[in-house]
C-alpha cells in the first residue's frame, strides 16, 4: 500500500516584483479612494497608498497577479 502524501506548502507571503507591487498598490489605492471598505485598521491620515501598503504588508490584499505563463 502506498504511502500517503503529506502537504509541506508553507503558508508564506507571495513575493511579488516592483512592477506587480506598483500595479496592485496603484489598483487597490483606486478602489479605496472610490469608497472601497479598508480591511486594515486606518487612522485620519493614511491615504489611500498608505492603507493599500498596509494590506499588502498584513496579507490581505484582495487583489492577486496572474502569473506569466
Amino acid at each position: 500500500m502506498p504511502a500517503k502524501k503529506t502537504s509541506t506548502k508553507k503558508s508564506t507571503a507571495k513575493k511579488y516584483t516592483r512592477f506587480e507591487k506598483a500595479r496592485l498598490l496603484g489598483s487597490r489605492a483606486i478602489q479605496l479612494s472610490m469608497g472601497a471598505k479598508p480591511l486594515v485598521k486606518v487612522t485620519e491620515d493614511d491615504d489611500p497608498i498608505d492603507i493599500a501598503l498596509a494590506e499588502l504588508k498584513e496579507n490581505v490584499l484582495p487583489l492577486d497577479v496572474k502569473p506569466r505563463e
